[in-house]
């Protein structure tokens, strides 16, 4: 389906041209250079997931330029996410993972001029059920039926299976970012209505598409994660010298004794070193993990096998082997500035093991490339005291039912302000010494 408007002043391209919303039912009916030109302005992907700086922005200053003009860009606005690629929801769809058998019913939207040159897009599922996003609405969908009104099937703005922040209002160089956005906001409504879908739900929203999807009628949700911000460090001594002695302590004693036990050797593998047997040895560790998580997991393991063929050189694993075994392992993804820990899993249990492959060497890692943050996933006040901090996340929901619409409304009011609130209060905990938290 598609609308067509006429542009004015204020669209997303050039005055006096015409834009049209397409739907698509698979990311195939886009190609790679479309999407990705939007999904990540001023980065380029070849190979199995190397990455350069577009010709069309030198450097992060340039992409600012062409991202925005009506507000400052974050560093969520202008660096890479692999999340966002082609290549990644694309692997999503190919390996079975996110398709309409499994409830994620791709609808994807792009906003193109009158040469079907692709402006923005919107990655968007029609879904039959709320796994998968770890923004939670049960009780909404729960508290629906109950009235006698159909949740399902409802239209989630995501990343499937993948909590990790990003823009989700996709724009492209020259393109005016706030038209664009409104433009995209606006016919996502329209997809919602015309479907019988309920609901619009955009996840781990950038803070700036947040309050704009606000001005524009969106309802606001925050949640809590925990994220590492690299001050500059020479080295992992040189961030546990910014903490508190004792929790200084308290991580040397935590990484030696995760090391402790006979044999265990930790391994950097990523790029052209990843093997199938790499993701054999990990899928193992996913599956476990998984079954006793949700029952189900998400992902399988030809989506693995699609991430190393085209994302290789954006993929860390972290893997503990014993005795010339693998018995432990956690995936992460590289951007150009984050470091995303995703999935964890051993078939071997040694103290502290957890922590060090997750947290530790992923602070490791990042201080060794650069990288100004690890983002830990979802959830976990434990991370607290191994250097993470509270961090907002921001979905924005769009509800159809004016009834549903106002309970919820109610409900976010009171839930903002305890996430704030509990914010606050962890911040008062952290580690850190002789440093404002912020």
């Amino acid at each position: 389906m598609s609308s067509t408007s006429t542009q004015g002043g204020d669209s997303p391209a050039d005055a006096g041209q015409a834009i049209t919303l397409r739907i698509l039912s698979s990311l195939k009916d886009v190609s790679r250079e479309s999407w990705d030109r939007v999904a990540n302005p001023g980065w380029k992907l070849s190979g199995r997931g190397s990455l350069t700086t577009d010709d069309d922005c030198k450097s992060l200053k340039d992409l600012s330029g062409v991202l925005a003009r009506e507000f400052e860009p974050t560093s969520e606005e202008t660096s890479f996410n692999p999340f966002l690629s082609y290549d990644f929801l694309e692997a999503l769809e190919s390996s079975g993972c996110a398709t309409n058998a499994t409830g994620w019913m791709p609808r994807h939207m792009l906003l193109q001029d009158e040469n079907e040159t692709v402006l923005g897009a919107v990655p968007a599922y029609l879904k039959s059920h709320s796994q998968g996003e770890y923004v939670f609405d049960h009780g909404w969908a729960d508290a629906f039926y109950r009235a006698g009104g159909d949740y399902y099937p409802k239209l989630q703005i995501s990343v499937p299976f993948t909590p990790a922040t990003g823009r989700r209002f996709l724009t492209g160089p020259g393109v005016n970012r706030e038209a664009g956005l409104q433009a995209l906001a606006a016919g996502l409504v329209q997809v919602c209505q015309k479907t019988g879908a309920s609901s619009v739900h955009a996840t781990f929203l950038s803070k700036g598409e947040w309050d704009t999807l606000g001005d524009l009628g969106y309802l606001r949700r925050t949640d809590q994660q925990f994220h590492w911000e690299n001050h500059g460090y020479e080295g992992f001594d040189s961030f546990l010298a910014d903490l508190a002695s004792r929790k200084r302590k308290a991580i040397k004693k935590e990484r030696k004794e995760a090391l402790c036990a006979d044999g265990i050797e930790v391994e950097w593998v990523t790029g052209s070193d990843l093997t199938e047997a790499h993701w054999d040895a990990f899928y193992e560790f996913y599956l476990d993990t998984g079954s006793r998580k949700w029952g189900r997991p998400y992902l399988n393991r030809d989506f693995f096998s699609l991430i190393n063929e085209r994302l290789a050189e954006r993929t860390l694993l972290v893997l503990a082997k014993r005795h010339g075994r693998y018995v432990a392992g956690a995936l992460n993804f590289i951007g150009s500035e984050t470091l995303f820990g995703r999935h964890w899993g051993c078939t071997e249990h040694h103290p502290f093991l957890h922590f060090e492959l997750c947290y530790y060497q992923a602070i490791d890692f990042a201080i060794a490339k650069g990288l100004k943050r690890v983002e830990a996933g979802a959830q976990g006040a434990h991370k607290l005291a191994r250097g993470y901090l509270p961090a907002t996340t921001y979905s924005a929901h769009w509800i159809a039912h004016e009834g549903l619409h106002d309970a919820v409304a109610d409900f976010l009011e009171h839930e903002r302000r305890a996430v704030e609130r509990e914010n606050e209060a962890l911040a008062d905990h952290a580690p850190f010494k002789n440093r404002e938290v912020t």
